[in-house]
């Protein structure tokens, strides 16, 4: 299978390209620069940029998937119109090229802690990263009328943390998964594995999840 990796020296992207390799699919890895990227026979660097959507269509063009962990940093000034331009810039390019399956990684803002009220609209949220958070939950609005693609919006657990990779953890779907009274957590590493899980054995096609131990 090929896939290719939007962001892939980010916190997210790196692990997900390290677990898609250890797997045996053929990754293309977008990112602005190598970092500390492998050198790897079934890995191909492309460097560039998201806002360049001809470029991006064309590293797309001919994949399998494509998995984005698309960030601009949070600490980033108009965080909202950048994460949202983003994310669109993305959307057009994968559409633009032909790609079917899309899994999107956004954030755990987007789920439910009572009904009709999502984490990202309650005071304790963090005003820092809010307008971000905003950003992708407007994508993932956005993708719940996407009839043109399978894809999958993935919202991490609220907290995600570096870790180990154990492939143990807990799935859900709209609601923050907790642990006893507190949010729950998941390392990066297994997030990843549930990111190439979905993507090796779709279970929510055209449908938000979260993972969580």
């Amino acid at each position: 299978m090929k896939v290719v990796i939007i962001g892939a020296t980010g916190f997210v992207g790196r692990r997900v390209v390290d677990e898609a390799l250890a797997r045996g699919l053929q990754v293309t890895a977008i990112a602005r620069q190598k970092k500390d990227l492998p050198d790897h026979a079934n890995l191909t660097l492309a460097l560039g940029d998201v806002a360049d959507t001809l470029w991006l269509t064309k590293q797309l063009t001919g994949q399998d998937a494509a998995i984005s962990t698309y960030n601009p940093g949070w600490a980033e000034e108009n965080l909202y119109e950048k994460t949202a331009k983003g994310a669109q810039q993305i959307l057009d390019a994968v559409k633009q090229a032909g790609v079917k399956r899309l899994l999107y990684v956004g954030g755990a803002g987007s789920l439910e802690v009572a009904p009709g009220v999502e984490l990202v609209d309650t005071p304790q949220f963090p005003e820092n990263i809010r307008p971000g958070a905003q950003a992708v939950r407007d994508l993932r609005n956005k993708l719940k009328h996407e009839s043109q693609l399978d894809w999958t919006y993935l919202s991490p657990a609220a907290l995600l943390e570096p870790g180990k990779r154990t492939a143990q953890f807990r799935l859900g779907t709209t609601q923050l998964l907790m642990d006893g009274q507190a949010p729950a957590t998941i390392s990066v590493e297994d997030l990843a594995v549930a990111i190439v899980d979905e993507i090796e054995k779709p279970q929510f096609i055209q449908a938000q999840f979260t993972a969580a131990y």
